[in-house]
């Protein structure tokens, strides 16, 4: 286990995955535990698609999880560059390599040709594959049809001989393919730009990758690769594929199951700690018997191992995360919770009157916060009183003796000092209960529905303090 690297390799087409959060949390830990090296690598070959708008967002993503790397694109390192993009000369050696040893072939076959076989191959029940057509053309058949116009793509040939792929998964264990079910595949574009299975393994070759740590949908990539490296005479790295992240219904975790990427989940108010801890639970546990759900991120780094995690899919529970965030808001210090729930508010367009009293109201709140972003909902009544009541609420404010209960608050709450302390508050809704014979929820619903149009909330006398006594006496009248 010495020396050991392991890499990150996000396609920068879009914002960071929550599964792919995982992954690169899952490489981070494997290398912090070791001693070893973390390596990003921006794997943008999908030219069309891949942006630096969306390589930025992503990076920030991974440090907003607290993941450092030691070589990436952004700070260098002794085996880069570290995008795929300015490596393409790399991959064209290696590639002109396999020409020479007849391991690989031009191909002059069009898409839409390609796509007529595979209908046709679907349409007589085969299994769709390249048939192979362009391995054995002359050179002036090449000729011809460059002539023509046709740019030609690479392709690797795969053995003709049965061979039996073995992989030894560190996840899954021994995992056997059949070279026979595997086609011919490209390995260059015929823009000149090298395919998925192409790059990745020259690339971890390179870079001296000793762990590939991904998801499990890579699996089935994962034989091409090996005869890429076998062709090639590179070592094969350790393989180690995660199970897939799932939406509570089972199916793959998508858009539909609600937010998907790292950054959706930062801006609703999830904090970084909670999520790495949580994340670190969808797939690992520390060992038989730890009931253990609290981990700091020192604490995994310490417990985390490849044999921790498991063979069967991960569940993303939002409940369950969201228990575990309101834990941490919950450890929080005020000054820090009130820096970040502030933007909330101002976006909401609430208007504070002072930090000091805002401080108050994080602090009343903080025990029923589940995401920073929660602030807006749990706090509204406290800056705007606009709502309208709900059935329960309703039935409250039509019982016995409400609007005698109200008055007589308003009463005595006109009267006198402003109530700036809930302890003061307090005792005029005592003094209300005494002079009418009211109590319990008779007292203080009422009160707490006309001040917040809410049936439950925090202690009553903190919201009187806080809305202050004139704008109670506005509340009471309306």
């Amino acid at each position: 286990m010495d020396n050991i690297r392991v890499r990150f390799a996000p396609s920068p087409t879009g914002y960071l995955h929550i599964g792919g959060s995982r992954t690169a949390l899952f490489n981070w830990l494997f290398a912090k535990h070791n001693q070893g090296t973390f390596v990003l690598r921006i794997e943008d070959t999908d030219i069309e698609r891949s942006s630096q708008a969306s390589e930025g967002t992503i990076i920030s993503s991974l440090k907003w999880l607290g993941l450092d790397w030691n070589e990436g694109p952004d700070i260098g390192g002794e085996f880069g560059p570290y995008r795929q993009c300015e490596r393409l000369t790399i991959y064209q050696g290696y590639a002109e390599g396999l020409l020479r040893q007849g391991k690989a072939y031009y191909c002059y076959c069009l898409e839409e040709e390609l796509e007529e076989r595979r209908k046709q191959a679907l349409s007589e029940k085969r299994t769709p594959g390249y048939d192979g057509r362009c391995r054995n053309l002359s050179t002036e058949e090449q000729k011809q049809l460059k002539e023509s116009g046709r740019e030609p793509s690479i392709r690797f040939h795969v053995p003709d001989e049965t061979l039996f792929v073995i992989i030894q998964d560190e996840v899954r264990g021994q995992v056997v393919f059949q070279s026979d079910v595997l086609s011919d595949f490209v390995i260059v574009r015929s823009n000149g730009v090298a395919s998925y299975n192409f790059a990745v393994v020259i690339d971890d070759s390179l870079m001296k990758i000793t762990h590939v740590i991904r998801g499990e949908d890579h699996l089935s990539n994962t034989p091409k690769q090996i005869l890429i490296y076998q062709a090639l005479g590179f070592n094969l790295p350790h393989f180690a594929h995660l199970p897939l992240m799932l939406g509570e219904d089972g199916s793959r975790l998508s858009k539909r199951h609600g937010a998907t990427s790292t950054e959706a989940f930062k801006e609703m108010g999830y904090l970084s700690e909670a999520m790495v801890n949580y994340l670190a639970l969808r797939g690992w546990s520390e060992g038989e018997g730890i009931n253990r759900e609290i981990y700091t991120a020192c604490d995994l780094i310490d417990c985390f191992s490849v044999e921790g995690v498991s063979k069967s899919a991960a569940i993303f529970d939002v409940q369950k995360l969201n228990w575990m965030n309101g834990i941490y808001i919950r450890q929080l210090l005020i000054d820090e919770l009130v820096r970040l729930c502030l933007p909330y508010v101002e976006q909401a367009g609430y208007h504070i009157r002072d930090i000091a009293w805002f401080s108050r109201v994080v602090k009343l709140l903080q025990d029923r916060m589940e995401r920073v972003a929660d602030i807006v909902d749990q706090a509204r009544y406290l800056f705007v009183a606009d709502w309208v009541l709900d059935e329960e609420a309703t039935e409250i404010m039509q019982a016995d003796r409400v609007v005698e209960v109200l008055g007589t608050f308003s009463s005595l709450l006109g009267q006198g000092a402003e109530c700036s302390v809930p302890e003061e508050c307090s005792e005029k809704i005592k003094a209300v209960g005494k002079m009418l014979g009211v109590k319990g929820k008779g007292l203080f619903m009422p009160i707490r529905v006309a001040l917040t149009g809410c049936v439950h909330g925090p202690d009553l006398p903190e919201i009187v303090s806080l809305l202050g006594r004139d704008e109670c006496l506005k509340r009471l009248e309306r």
